[in-house]
């Protein structure tokens, strides 16, 4: 990969180096200093302003396309990643795309509210009786999962699996990625023969039958469409429900304010996004020499648009605190310009409803443990998170 031509006072981050983290000082103090910084995988951008250029020029590609290349990731899952509409431009990209958006329609997911909603309950009902108890395992992971087994009109009793296997492909996308290749690969293909399954069988009103509503694409194009839908729909929800519960813990006077103003839920949402990223940066690659503020990126350079840096960059008016009270400019947790998740209306829905539902019986949420999380970079989440609600009486 050509590396990238730029002044000599662009400071450098060490994205793979042990405990590294994308919200640390050392990113906040690389911001203050420049734009941009140079990492062992690229370029990355630290403003909002550049964020947003970068995302919406043309002269840039999706960049995650090579991240298998990049992280040295070999079989199945790597194969399934460079050919699926993460990594396509273009004709098939496009047609690809418009597929997917029509079948994630904002009446189609709105539809599934009631769904998400009763699916909050009964796990909040399940855990009633806990005094405190691991909120990723007893209840981000299977709301995901149930969440996207009702998107796909498949049984309750599939929710485990689906949570699972996404939770794998997950693990696939950060620094430490070739330690889990094994169940990676494993987890891609049991998720791919489900979306065979699918495509030939596809439940009525289900996402994959709306997916196979128009004219023929090409089969291993939809077999992928559909693993990247519960890869992402999965995998999203569950770690950023995860993060919010983190967020609100240390945050109370924000909970009880949100309690009493459930109009606020859609900026609650984006300021967790924005401050606990699960995907901690969006990627893109140079098309061709590319010169940003002084600054020439060189074609075929990678560049990743830190999601919370960005975010909180002071020329937003964001003073790096969680605030749900705040007026934000948008973040790029959902990337940009045409490769924008296709997912970010399910991901909102769901966990809006997850956090209505919460906010409805707990007075408040507190640690009742220390909480484990994957590396803060590439995409990261709560691995194990212990807390006590305090219920309603």
């Amino acid at each position: 990969m050509t590396a990238p031509m730029a002044a000599p006072d662009i400071p450098f981050l060490d994205l793979v180096a042990p405990g590294f983290s994308t919200r640390s000082p050392q990113v906040l103090q690389a911001r203050a200093l420049h734009w941009c910084a140079r990492t062992p995988y690229g370029v990355a951008v630290l403003r909002h302003r550049q964020a947003g250029l970068v995302l919406r020029d043309r002269r840039f590609r999706q960049g995650s396309h090579a991240w298998p290349e990049i992280i040295g990731l070999q079989g199945s899952f790597a194969e399934f990643w460079t050919r699926s509409v993460i990594s396509l431009e273009g004709a098939p990209h496009k047609a690809l795309r418009e597929r997917a958006q029509a079948a994630l329609a904002e009446p189609h997911i709105l539809a599934l509210e009631a769904a998400f909603t009763a699916t909050a309950e009964t796990l909040c009902a399940n855990l009633r009786d806990f005094k405190s108890f691991d909120v990723v395992e007893g209840f981000t992971e299977p709301f995901a999962g149930h969440a996207i087994a009702a998107l796909l009109g498949l049984p309750a009793g599939d929710a485990a699996a689906l949570a699972h296997d996404a939770a794998c492909l997950g693990l696939a996308m950060g620094p430490d990625a070739r330690q889990h290749e094994p169940q990676v690969n494993a987890a891609c293909d049991r998720l791919a023969a489900l979306a065979v399954r699918l495509i030939e069988a596809p439940p009525p009103n289900s996402f994959v039958a709306r997916l196979l509503d128009g004219p023929r694409l090409d089969r291993q194009a939809m077999i992928d469409l559909v693993v990247i839908a519960i890869f992402g729909g999965v995998d999203t929800t569950r770690a950023q429900l995860a993060f919010a519960a983190y967020l609100f813990v240390q945050h109370p006077r924000q909970w009880n304010w949100l309690r009493h103003h459930p109009e606020a839920m859609p900026a609650a949402i984006e300021e967790v996004i924005r401050l606990r990223p699960t995907t901690t940066w969006a990627t893109r690659e140079a098309l061709e020499d590319v010169k940003l503020d002084e600054v020439t990126i060189a074609r075929g350079e990678t560049v990743h648009i830190l999601v919370h840096a960005s975010g909180t960059d002071p020329a937003t008016g964001h003073d790096g605190h969680f605030d749900i009270t705040a007026r934000r400019k948008p973040h790029f947790g959902f990337g940009g310009g045409s490769h924008h998740c296709l997912g970010h209306l399910l991901a909102r829905t769901d966990m809006a409803a997850a956090l209505r539902v919460w906010l409805r019986l707990w007075s408040r949420i507190e640690l009742a443990g220390t909480p484990d999380f994957l590396p803060d970079s590439g995409n990261t989440s709560p691995v194990k998170m212990p807390v006590r609600p305090i219920w309603d009486r």
